[in-house]
């Protein structure tokens, strides 16, 4: 009788973890589609870099414990097909090895170390996209960079593991040309318009994919805030979808940038006027900082 108690004490713990989990799973999911005018997501550029080598897993569970609420990843493929986290065209920088990824296979690469910031060798290893998405299932959104070429093959692997709803992948092709070539998954996954809005073809860009797709999240890139970048930032945002911004350096926010925030300390011309503009997803090389202005403000938990 004892031993059937702890058996079923233990399968009742194991039903409350998978509930949990999955629980977990769905909040996630629904990140994107219940931001309100109350609260804005946290989006860590390349990961926690300043504190783990950019693009690895621990960067991700850093920035996964400091609640973070998406990472931005990069996208390169090996010799023998598999997707892997990499900025550069070459893996010189951030590796202690040299050349182009795509010259390796998987097991090749894997003798590599990762170099962190200041480029020293780490034990770190590239990672593959199908271990990131199991790392951050149900615990952080993904922001894929550079990964439009993988378009078709990072969708297989977010349905493999089971994380098509955390995900983000994005381009600055029109809307033509983006439909023309991954129509077909365009509507099962959240796909993000780049626009930057210094084109004078911004607006013509905005309306096609507002006209055809209505994406729920645009990118805009800006290097002032002139009346006319701030029309079609009220344009995009009236629309209904959410706003995504750069505030890595000036010339992605109009002058709004990180480094005037942290450093100058004019967090209110700075990140304050980023949410003055109604934009619901910062990208920033200053997560913690971040996190921390926006809890003053009552705008993250």
């Amino acid at each position: 009788m004892r031993k059937n108690r702890i058996l079923c004490s233990c399968l009742l713990l194991l039903c409350a973890l998978v509930s949990c989990a999955q629980q977990s799973d769905e909040n996630v999911t629904k990140t994107l589609q219940t931001i309100t005018d109350k609260s804005v997501l946290v989006v860590s550029h390349r990961a926690d870099w300043r504190n783990a080598p950019e693009n690895s897993l621990q960067a991700i569970k850093n920035c996964i414990e400091m609640g973070v609420d998406m990472i931005e990843i990069d996208l390169k493929k090996t010799k023998d097909g598999h997707l892997i986290l990499m900025h550069d065209k070459k893996i010189d920088r951030t590796t202690t090895g040299k050349g182009l990824p795509q010259d390796y296979t998987l097991e090749e690469l894997r003798k590599f170390r990762l170099k962190n910031g200041a480029g020293h060798k780490t034990a770190h290893l590239i990672p593959t996209l199908e271990e990131v998405m199991n790392l951050c299932k149900g615990k952080i959104l993904v922001n894929v960079d550079k990964g439009y070429d993988y378009f078709q093959e990072a969708y297989q692997i977010l349905e493999k593991t089971g994380t098509t709803g955390q995900c983000i992948i994005k381009s600055d092709f029109p809307y033509e040309k983006v439909v023309s070539e991954h129509g077909d998954v365009l509507q099962k996954m959240t796909f993000m318009p780049v626009v930057n809005l210094d084109n004078p073809a911004a607006e013509s860009i905005i309306d096609g994919y507002i006209k055809n797709l209505k994406p729920s999240v645009f990118e805009l890139v800006f290097s002032k805030d002139s009346e006319e970048t701030l029309r079609l930032i009220k344009k995009v945002h009236d629309s209904g979808a959410k706003i995504f911004v750069n505030v890595m350096w000036p010339e992605l926010c109009g002058g709004h940038d990180d480094d005037k925030a942290v450093e100058e300390q004019k967090y209110e011309q700075s990140w304050g006027w980023i949410i003055r503009q109604n934009m619901a997803l910062i990208q920033t090389d200053r997560p913690r900082e971040l996190l921390e202005y926006l809890k003053t403000k009552k705008l993250h938990d």
